[in-house]
């Protein structure tokens, strides 16, 4: 090849798959079996085991005088918004404010060590808070007696929901760690970021719907299963009139503020040295007056109340609850990692380094595990949590552990503090931080312009995921986003190509004016692999695109056969210069029933004396449908397997359409196809390897060669190929 401006020449022989195979010989290589395969996961699994500490690979790069500082202040930060974002989101899990405080310092701790991602902040998510919350209200409900666990005897509401809590996180994290040891986190490619977007819009609202009973200061039980969304909405409207009047205005105040300073932060940040931490000022101020005015007892405000002191000793999950949740908590376990790696993904594109999906179950899974010994309920990540852990200087997870010491400092030191803080300053702040999962309504108007496809997965996700619940609104999502993948497949757009004149190169006929279309030759694309379930789909497709169905014409052309032998027979016709001439008109019209089998096999002419032209007037009104084609091109650029039914279907298509004398041939097929055939016995004494060609250009210098078509292919000789020789030809 040797460039010319910006044209480009190349001679080269024109091909078949078989000359091409004769002149280039192919390397054998050896392909791994099962057993290779099996033998590499277990090599993997056993170094894997030296790689359990990730710690040690950044840890020994730590650069001191440029990290450390940029560490100490980002842990400060998102220390105090760990504690604040642990307090209101164990609303959402319906159990004691201070029980957030250990989810944002366990968890913490232990992904310090196993982690792979170095500005992920750990702790608590409001959508698994919320997924827990399901479970803790189900099992124990607020408005009736609990469920019949052996382990709740002699224990409070809040201890059998705290119990409840932590052995569904513990299960969570099992599911997290077996699916690590497995290596298969892989599993989160099937959550596309369509579904994902709808799940989370779904949860947001939930969520949102849930605070509404703190932030106007109602009394009514949580509410899960099917339809939660619906009765919580009730139950708000039919208690609007005992709204706390203390409560809504604080929470207004406090959103309002919240967001203001939140869009300062957004439009400045490349000027402010720190995002101002709005949450930590407000919760402080409200504190303040909340204490000094005594809205406890003045104004009948519900307020955090008294905090854990220090930490509880460890205790094991129950294995009833974890009996009764285990279908609950794998969602959970799927959701909770999908969310983490995501966000770890995007900051470790952005800062340059690697993090490891099959690691971050595991650390995922130890983190939930160990901290569900210690009362802490489902972790993962908070967006805006890990956003101001990297925009605030952190660099490693150093900046996490100092995290988790302010949430220690809380715990053990200053919980006492934050007693007097009204719920409603909790749920205005939940409130206001789901502001950037409740925009993705946004994608709804590009997603309908640009793909209805996954317009349909997102509205299906979102509605199922709010009115079904959000552990079977997932389960229907990702069902809709799988149906949706085999429907594509199914029923691939399948398309008629034609040549852009002066070039080699083939497109959609209907997309283009200056084309060539060679007379008598259909080149047909499929794009997508061809099985079980879509074979009949493509030879629907073939049947439309050329015309005719070439079993319905083998089986014509063979019944007229059989009649003329008949009429020969019988001295009803006779052979002249023109052909068949009938000579006596037959009065017998009735068909040999005991003859019509075989018809859908080769024509055979034994026994006519002449061949017959089946493209003019037969003798005695015998009508055979019209063939207008000589040549039949299947392009296969776009197959990427083919199984053993589509095989069988193909085959069968390819033997009619020769038997009614049309060529066909297969281009630009993948070498591993290829083989298949080979392996399957696909060949036989009518279908060749001949007739795979290895561009879809060299298929049609061929039929052009066998058929003239005075040349047009060929007009534009600077950029098209001209035939050379008989078996050269260039560009």
């Amino acid at each position: 090849m040797q460039p010319f401006g910006r044209h480009y020449v190349v001679v080269r022989p024109m091909f078949s798959e078989d000359s091409f195979a004769e002149q280039h010989e192919r390397i054998n290589r050896n392909r791994k079996t099962l057993r290779h395969h099996l033998k590499d996961y277990f090599t993997s699994l056993s170094k894997l085991s030296l790689s359990l500490l990730p710690i040690i690979g950044w840890m020994k790069n730590y650069n001191i005088k440029e990290w450390l500082l940029g560490d100490i202040v980002s842990g400060i930060s998102t220390g105090l918004v760990a504690v604040l974002q642990g307090l209101a989101f164990s609303l959402l899990a319906s159990l004691p404010p201070g029980y957030g405080l250990y989810t944002a310092f366990f968890p913490a701790i232990i992904y310090f060590f196993l982690g792979t991602s170095r500005h992920l902040s750990v702790g608590a998510f409001p959508i698994l808070s919320l997924m827990v919350g399901a479970v803790v209200t189900r099992l124990v409900p607020g408005d009736g007696p609990p469920a019949n666990i052996t382990g709740f005897e002699g224990l409070s509401m809040e201890q059998q929901r705290v119990l409840v809590a932590s052995s569904v996180t513990f299960v969570m994290g099992a599911f997290q760690l077996i699916m690590g040891l497995l290596q298969v986190g892989f599993i989160v490619m099937y959550l596309s970021e369509t579904l994902v977007s709808g799940f989370t819009t779904a949860a947001a609202v939930h969520i949102l719907v849930s605070q509404l009973r703190f932030v106007l200061g109602l009394d009514f039980p949580g509410i899960n299963g099917p339809l939660a969304i619906v009765y919580t909405l009730e139950n708000v409207f039919n208690e609007i009139t005992n709204t706390n009047v203390a409560d809504l205005v604080t929470s207004i105040v406090i959103m309002a503020l919240v967001l203001i300073v939140k869009e300062i932060n957004d439009r400045f940040k490349s000027k402010l040295p720190v995002p101002i931490p709005i949450e930590v000022i407000v919760t402080v101020i409200a504190c303040g007056v909340s204490y000094a005015f005594n809205f406890e007892k003045r104004f009948n405000v519900v307020v955090v109340g008294e905090m854990v002191d220090g930490y509880e000793s460890p205790t094991a999950p129950n294995l009833e609850v974890i009996k009764e949740s285990a279908v609950e908590a794998f969602p959970m376990a799927i959701v909770g990692f999908a969310v983490a790696f995501s966000v770890a993904k995007v900051y470790s594109v952005k800062h340059d380094y690697t993090i490891d999906g099959n690691q971050e179950l595991l650390a995922f899974g130890v983190s939930n595990m160990f901290g569900a010994s210690f009362r802490s309920f489902a972790a993962s990540t908070a967006l805006s949590r890990t956003a101001i852990q990297e925009s605030t200087g952190g660099k490693t997870q150093i900046a996490g552990v100092l995290s988790a010491m302010m949430v220690l400092i809380v715990i053990v030191a200053v919980g006492f503090l934050l007693e007097p803080l009204p719920r409603s300053v909790l749920g205005a702040l939940v409130i206001v931080n789901l502001k950037g999962m409740l925009m993705q309504f946004r994608e709804l108007p590009f997603l309908w312009k640009n793909d209805r496809t996954d317009f349909v997965t997102w509205v299906v996700t979102f509605v199922a995921s709010l009115f079904l619940g959000l552990d079977l609104g997932l389960a229907v999502g990702l069902g809709a986003e799988l149906f949706t993948v085999v429907c594509r497949t199914q029923f691939p757009r399948c398309s008629l190509l034609a040549n852009i004149t002066g070039t080699d190169i083939y497109r959609d006929r209907k997309d283009y004016s200056s084309i060539y279309e060679p007379d008598g030759v259909k080149i047909f694309k499929i794009p997508s692999p061809i099985f079980f379930a879509n074979i009949d789909f493509f030879r629907d497709k073939l049947v439309q695109a050329v015309g005719f169905s070439p079993l319905k014409v083998l089986k014509k052309r063979n019944k007229a056969l059989r009649k003329i032998r008949k009429m020969l027979r019988n001295g009803e016709l006779e052979v002249s210069d023109r052909g068949l001439k009938v000579r006596e008109p037959s009065t017998d019209t009735s068909e040999d029933n005991n003859s019509m089998g075989g018809l859908d096999q080769p024509i055979d002419f034994s026994g006519i004396p002449i061949q017959v032209n089946w493209n003019t007037e037969l003798p005695a009104n015998i009508s055979v449908p019209p063939v207008n084609i000589h040549s039949l091109v299947l392009d296969f650029s776009a197959v990427s397997f083919l199984d053993i039914s589509a095989l069988k279907g193909l085959k069968a298509t390819l033997k009619e359409f020769l038997r009614i004398e049309v060529d066909v041939y297969i281009v630009s097929c993948d070498v591993y196809i290829m083989e298949k055939l080979h392996q399957c016995s696909f060949f036989d004494d009518e279908i060749k390897t001949s007739i795979f060609y290895p561009t879809l250009h060299d298929a049609m210098l061929h039929i052009l060669e066998t058929h003239p078509d005075h040349g047009e292919l060929e007009k534009d000789i600077d950029l098209n190929y001209e035939v050379i020789q008989r078996d050269s030809i260039t560009v």
